[in-house]
């Protein structure tokens, strides 16, 4: 039996836990979402804090982002969205907001953001720590992909993998877990328009 190299100083324990963690937040949001416990904002929000509170526990500190995150995770949000509208089969959306806008895009941007802190935050780091970033790359589009199949079904697996990819390499080109974050928001804020 062959053995996982790890990194000096890496263990294995941290990533375990931490997607522990993540899988237990996600159990919980799908059993709130088919019992109906409440509604999608409200599910959507305790979701987010849920999520902040793995990457936290998973070891996730803030860091001062570089100013070129920015820049990068809205263009990496823009292509995202442009892949969306045109792989898009049916009518263009209406651009009008209904009054019921503020409360999902603030739980949206708390999920995204959150989601991006456990993935490509503390998970990636204790991954990368301990087993190099390729499986960090790779463990972290996995999941990523993975925990959107109970509420939308396997047939997002093809797409959020790439996408959890597209992601991954946000966070290599800008050094943190800021574009990776941006860039998700941006996307799935324009998914009340898509």
């Amino acid at each position: 039996m062959t053995a996982i190299a790890l990194r000096p100083g890496g263990h294995v324990g941290g990533p375990v836990i931490t997607a522990a963690g993540l899988g237990l937040v996600v159990a919980m949001r799908w059993a709130a979402t088919v019992s109906g416990a409440a509604d999608a904002v409200a599910i959507g929000s305790v979701f987010g804090v849920g999520l902040l509170a793995v990457a936290v526990l998973g070891g996730w500190r803030p860091a001062r982002a570089r100013a070129s995150s920015l820049v990068i995770g809205v263009a990496g949000g823009t292509v995202l969205i442009g892949l969306a509208v045109v792989t898009r089969s049916g009518p263009v959306p209406a651009l009008s907001p209904a009054a019921s806008f503020g409360p999902w895009a603030a739980a949206t941007i708390l999920v995204a953001t959150a989601e991006e802190l456990v993935l490509r935050g503390a998970l990636f780091d204790a991954i990368d720590d301990s087993l190099g970033v390729t499986v960090a790359v790779i463990v972290t589009a996995v999941l990523f992909a993975v925990m959107h199949v109970p509420l939308y079904g396997w047939h997002v697996v093809p797409l959020d993998l790439g996408v959890g990819l597209w992601l991954a390499g946000l966070r290599l080109a800008s050094g943190g877990v800021a574009a990776p974050a941006i860039a998700h928001t941006v996307a799935d804020l324009a998914t009340w328009w898509l």
